[in-house]
């Protein structure tokens, strides 16, 4: 519970953030706050020595950074910046969807009649939200990029899943590829921070990217029962919009609300196997 809640908080930290800093800015400062921190949960779990990657591990490493947190955070702070938080968040909460297509592709898993329906019923999600409570469908960058952070969200997951190293050591060395990719684009967009933005960077950095996936991983090693506690992530984009509301400002859309709903609905039903957290 303290995962999700840390969670639901972090489409508000990046709208907030994003009216102090571009996006590259809050990737380039929370990655290396994040980075950091992952540096000194290692140090204090006594596993310093087991970061002694050999070949293989360093190209895992290189194409996992590149992925994430390179690309997909670009993708999502960019998506963030052109919408309003509560579009953003439950469209980039598709990407356990995305995750059963890249499962049945890259995976050879069964695809079912029970997947198809339960990916129509999350895509007329996805339609209504595009909606904005009008009649009228609003398609635009915005919306395509926060679609396409969870395909590169998913194609990252799995590549995690199959690397068996230690959850933290792989985080930080996905961090550490991932900051070497960002310090070319950083250094052409310059390095200025301010006091705000640096608290929305240090707040990104530890609750959505290093300290609350620590505290995930170690939930699920300490439950007795793995598919009971994942379900608690779906409480995530529904507190989520509370604090939307009420922090951020924003008026929650009905079309937000009931294209969530379904979008959740059709994680669920897909079999429980397939979603992987």
């Amino acid at each position: 519970m303290l995962a999700v809640m840390l969670w639901s908080t972090v489409a508000s930290a990046f709208k907030i953030s994003l009216r102090y800093l571009t996006p590259i800015q809050l990737l380039v400062y929370s990655s290396f706050f994040s980075m950091m921190c992952l540096l000194a949960i290692i140090f204090a779990q006594g596993k310093i020595k087991m970061l002694k990657p050999s070949i293989n591990e360093l190209k895992a490493s290189l194409i996992m950074g590149f992925l994430n947190p390179f690309l997909y955070y670009i993708v999502l702070f960019t998506a963030y910046d052109m919408l309003p938080a509560q579009l953003a968040q439950p469209l980039n909460y598709t990407w356990p969807l995305m995750l059963v297509l890249f499962s049945s592709i890259l995976l050879k898993h069964r695809f079912s009649t029970r997947n198809i329906i339960a990916l129509l019923i999350s895509f007329c999600g996805v339609v209504i939200i595009s909606f904005k409570d009008s009649f009228q469908f609003h398609f635009n960058l915005g919306i395509f990029l926060a679609i396409s952070s969870s395909i590169i969200w998913a194609l990252f997951w799995i590549l995690n899943v199959r690397d068996k190293r230690d959850a933290s050591i792989k985080l930080f060395m996905n961090f550490l590829f991932g900051f070497l990719f960002l310090l070319p684009l950083a250094t052409f967009y310059g390095f200025s921070l301010n006091p705000l933005g640096a608290a929305g960077a240090i707040y990104v950095g530890l609750f959505e990217m290093s300290l609350t996936f620590f505290i995930w991983f170690k939930a699920l090693e300490k439950s007795k029962n793995y598919a009971r506690t994942s379900n608690f992530i779906y409480l995530s984009p529904f507190i989520s919009l509370i604090f939307i509301h009420f922090v951020v400002g924003e008026r929650i859309y009905i079309s937000t609300i009931v294209g969530l709903l379904l979008i959740v609905l059709g994680i669920i039903m897909q079999p429980r196997q397939q979603i992987l957290y």
